[in-house]
């Protein structure tokens, strides 16, 4: 039996305040004796979208419920419209201004995403599968090595115009065109890391400077303050863009056993 042990680091850009950060994550580990799997979504909502904080407080909020969809073309395109659907059914009943109430129904709001769930803990065919628009990326570690990340973006491809889940219903075909579904096997051991693009980003460049290092000290943070410090540090040199950063981590553990017994 895998169990999953998950955290989540945030930290807002700088010059920013906490109730300004525009990412969000949530995670449920699972309950084996329900057969409830494992799952985890990291979103990073749009600057000049509307309320993008509320957008994306709903989707992982609803990602990671009982009722939350399967990660397959059919199951997402459900979701797509539950969360759209829910979006105008929650409209405001007094907008502030017109200009806001236009901008409510005309363009809406946006998020990138990625959403994971792992299966088959209980035996031999554990797996992660995963969904994902835009830049919101994925990192299976295994050993303190990178087996693979998802969507397989690459440095240079971060912050273009990037794909996500978009309130209005007409966003509702490209999305699913621009959908991308994986998946990997995984072992005891294991980590998981979603991050958000600006620390997605440095990452991938870290990965190729000094790998080693870098996964070992993300598996051993343990504390808020010092995801901040390595942010702080990194944005001081000049090698992490200043953006809200997200990092949630999924360690894969086996049971340990709650009692011995001996029999004699």
């Amino acid at each position: 039996m895998i169990l999953a042990r998950s955290a989540c680091f945030s930290l807002e850009k700088l010059g920013g305040t906490a109730a300004e950060w525009e990412d969000a994550a949530a995670y449920h580990d699972g309950d084996p004796a329900a057969g409830v799997a494992p799952r985890c979504v990291v979103v990073d909502g749009a600057t000049e979208a509307y309320d993008a904080i509320r957008w994306v407080e709903h989707l992982v909020s609803s990602f990671v419920a009982d009722t939350g969809p399967d990660l397959t073309l059919e199951g997402l395109r459900t979701w797509f419209e539950q969360v759209q659907r829910l979006w105008v059914a929650e409209a405001p009943a007094r907008f502030a201004t017109v200009i806001e109430e236009h901008k409510f129904y005309t363009e809406g709001s946006f998020a990138t995403f990625l959403g994971c769930r792992l299966t088959g803990l209980d035996g031999p065919g554990a797996r992660w599968e995963a969904a994902a628009l835009g830049d919101t990326v994925l990192f299976h570690i295994r050993a303190g090595r990178l087996l693979t990340h998802f969507p397989p973006i690459g440095v240079d491809g971060f912050g273009l115009s990037p794909d996500g889940i978009g309130t209005r219903p007409e966003a509702l075909g490209p999305m699913l065109r621009d959908l991308k579904l994986s998946s990997g096997e995984v072992r005891a051991g294991d980590v998981l890391f979603v991050a958000t693009d600006a620390l997605a980003q440095w990452l991938l460049l870290e990965t190729e400077r000094d790998e080693t290092s870098l996964w070992a000290a993300l598996v051993a943070l343990d504390h808020d303050a010092a995801f901040a410090a390595i942010v702080a540090d990194q944005r001081a040199a000049g090698r992490l863009h200043n953006d809200d950063v997200t990092l949630l981590r999924v360690r894969l553990v086996t049971v340990e056993p709650g009692a011995l017994v001996v029999c004699l």
